[in-house]
């Protein structure tokens, strides 16, 4: 790993952290909560935010304790045991693999108005390939990368803030189409409670990704003082950047008009006469997804470098290095199989694997929250940290029920029941994957275990003529490799 004075800075893992949360689903995807909710989807950015607090602050309890490569997927096998290890880092490892799948996708299509000469497959290919590749120059190589990618985005959410306050209050002029006035008379809770409550789905997968740093705190010189920097200046730069973009965007246009085809920015602004935004917000977005695949790469390869170092995965994929290299290649070639399904199967089908990425997500988020709870209960704060979540265990309760609310929700919202059901069917098939590779090993190991006693027997020797059994299969051993 990296030498004390080396490592991450608190910065550099705010930008990857939100590199990795800003994306297509704030940029593209918030029209559906937005037109769901009406101007009260700022309550419910609010609330999302106020959510992802409590679990960073959980993940950054257990992080401080123990900056493990694999982070909450680690922390969860030590509370629960190999099953919980084994099924969250895979039901995690597979949901992000397919939802980046898609995310190339989408790069692909926004990129084929530039470039009309090359197929969407090859394009798609050609991005994830290219973020394979990147990654595999490391963590301080990538971070600087990822800074400038995010930036980008962070630049684009505030021009937007700023250009709708100078429209509004007059400074640039511009004709609205249709001759609104943005969200006048068009009441708070305009889809009702329940407009609400489902916009709460679409909020948390545009907050979704912000883990990327428990499983970077490895990289760090000092996690005790770093992580919990990084997770403040994350939290606070996303809520802010959300609720100030989405606040401008309900003065420019009513949230009636907003549809899921077009960025609810881009809406906005050709509302107001700005035609060129089209093409501009069509480059961030490309700029964002690129962001989104490059930090979640980093994140996979070193969730299966843990799950191969406590034997949840093939041994091939062990890595030994400071980049885990195997991890980053496999997953780059599972992006690519998971992009030939998007592209061969029927699009109903495949949104069944897609949309459970979303599912993955909020699982994971779910299992840090119940780990932390058990780790609490058990060891208390951190031994060399301090408790850092305020109102333990209410506010864990509260978070553990408010992930339930947002999953049972699921099959409420357009095309994502298929996300729910197939997600719980991941939860149950690795369940049952590991149970199987239990069983087989606990069967090895007894006929180990019977050969090694026939052998005693034919050179007469009792177990108790040797200190340890480890004494018996050194012995053992050596006989095998003088034969």
């Amino acid at each position: 790993m990296k030498k004390q004075s080396e490592g991450l800075s608190a910065w550099q893992l705010t930008m990857m952290a939100l590199g990795t949360v800003i994306g297509g689903s704030f940029f593209l995807g918030s029209a559906v909560g937005i037109r769901a909710a009406g101007p009260a989807i700022i309550l419910a950015y609010i609330a999302g935010g106020a959510l992802v607090y409590v679990i960073l602050y959980a993940l950054s309890e257990m992080t401080v304790a123990d900056p493990a490569p694999g982070s909450f997927r680690t922390f969860a096998e030590k509370a629960y045991g190999p099953a919980m290890g084994f099924v969250v880092g895979w039901v995690y490892w597979t949901g992000l693999v397919l939802a980046m799948s898609s995310e190339a996708i989408a790069a692909a299509e926004l990129m084929r108005a530039w470039l009309q000469g090359i197929s969407v497959p090859v394009l798609g290919s050609a991005i994830i390939i290219l973020v394979t590749v990147l990654n595999l120059f490391g963590a301080e190589r990538l971070s600087k990368l990822e800074s400038s990618l995010a930036a980008v985005k962070l630049v684009a959410i505030i021009g937007f803030v700023i250009l709708g306050i100078a429209i509004v209050s007059g400074i640039i002029t511009g004709t609205m189409a249709g001759g609104g006035r943005a969200t006048a008379g068009q009441p708070i809770f305009a889809g009702g409670l329940g407009g609400l409550a489902g916009s709460m789905l679409v909020v948390m997968f545009s907050y979704a990704g912000f883990e990327i740093i428990g499983l970077a705190a490895s990289e760090t010189a000092n996690p005790n003082a770093t992580v919990p920097r990084a997770i403040a200046y994350t939290i606070i730069t996303l809520v802010s950047l959300y609720v100030t973009a989405v606040a401008a965007l309900l003065l420019l246009v009513p949230t009636t008009v907003l549809t899921p085809e077009q960025s609810p920015l881009v809406t906005a602004l050709e509302a107001w006469g700005f035609t060129w935004a089209g093409n501009l917000v069509n480059i961030v977005m490309v700029t964002a997804i690129l962001s989104t695949m490059l930090a979640a790469m980093f994140g996979l390869g070193r969730m299966l470098r843990s799950l191969a170092d406590d034997g949840h995965a093939p041994v091939w994929l062990q890595d030994r290095g400071d980049i885990p290299l195997k991890g980053i290649g496999f997953s780059g070639i599972s992006m690519l199989a998971g992009l030939g399904l998007g592209l061969t199967l029927p699009e109903q089908v495949y949104l069944f694997l897609v949309s459970s990425g979303g599912f993955a997500l909020l699982f994971s988020y779910f299992a840090i929250l119940l780990t932390h709870y058990k780790l609490r209960k058990k060891q208390g704060c951190p031994p060399k940290g301090k408790c850092q979540l305020p109102g333990f265990p209410v506010t864990s309760w509260l978070a553990l029920v408010s992930i339930a609310v947002v999953i049972a929700s699921m099959p409420f919202i357009p095309g994502q029941a298929a996300g729910l059901f197939t997600g719980m069917g991941f939860v149950i098939l690795f369940f049952l994957i590991y149970l199987a590779a239990k069983r087989m090993a606990d069967r090895n190991n007894r006929a180990a275990e019977r050969t090694k006693d026939a052998w005693l027997n034919r050179r007469g020797w009792t177990d108790w003529q040797f200190e340890t059994a480890e004494d018996i299969t050194e012995r053992y051993n050596n006989d095998k490799k003088k034969k």
